[in-house]
């Protein structure tokens, strides 16, 4: 079982070229706008063995042919399994809320195409190493990695004296939310916040917060 974020996998690997037998994730990233906790779903997928296709909980749809020749059409398949084919036995539970969701992601992935998805995550690559670059210049501030990240990475400020609580109350006097405090859930990480830069970031945005943490920093 493999977790991945969906909207890389324009750029990188998917799991089933390292060995995944199954991949799920969250498809929040795939076109839903923030809100207070909402817009939220998620995936699972397998390559087309029924031992494991028939085991899964949701609502499945497939693609045939129709009585027009050239035309494709979508169907619902295995729907013995469903609550609507088998009542309490139906191994489907999933509410109408996330179905929805799952159109909305549809439709992203719809318009986006390959090679829209391929630029969308060229740009997170580029925009989260650069703002990784940007913060590293700050004096005590260093990137807690030495792996490839796509757009989340952790930043320790233990060089610069101060705690990621009182860095981020100084951003926060400044109109800016400060990255996730690490410092209690990963000790081990000492004063270390989680950051995340996405395509929606700009580069204004990046020098910004760089400028802004320079200051809380010193």
């Amino acid at each position: 079982m493999v977790y991945t974020d969906p909207i890389s996998l324009g750029v990188l690997a998917p799991p089933a070229h390292y060995g995944g037998t199954f991949a799920c994730g969250d498809f929040q990233p795939l076109g839903m706008h923030i809100q207070c906790g909402g817009g939220q779903g998620g995936f699972i997928a397998t390559h087309g063995d029924m031992r494991y296709v028939a085991e899964f909980k949701d609502l499945m749809f497939g693609i045939t042919e129709t009585v027009r020749e050239g035309e494709w059409g979508f169907g619902e398949v295995l729907f013995d399994r469903t609550s609507y084919g088998s009542r309490e036995q139906g191994k489907e539970y999933t509410g109408t809320t996330t179905g929805l969701w799952a159109i909305t992601a549809g439709v992203y992935l719809a318009l986006m195409g390959p090679k829209g998805m391929e630029e969308i995550g060229r740009t997170i690559l580029q925009k989260s190493q650069y703002a990784a670059r940007e913060m590293t210049r700050i004096p005590g501030v260093r990137v807690a990695s030495e792996t490839p990240f796509f757009k989340e990475f952790v930043v320790n400020f233990d060089g610069t004296g101060k705690s990621v609580g009182e860095i981020n109350a100084a951003l926060l006097d400044r109109r800016i939310f400060g990255g996730k405090d690490l410092s209690r859930e990963f000790p081990e990480l000492g004063q270390s916040a989680l950051y995340c830069v996405t395509e929606r970031i700009t580069q204004d945005d990046i020098l910004t917060l760089v400028r802004a943490l320079g200051e809380c920093c010193s």
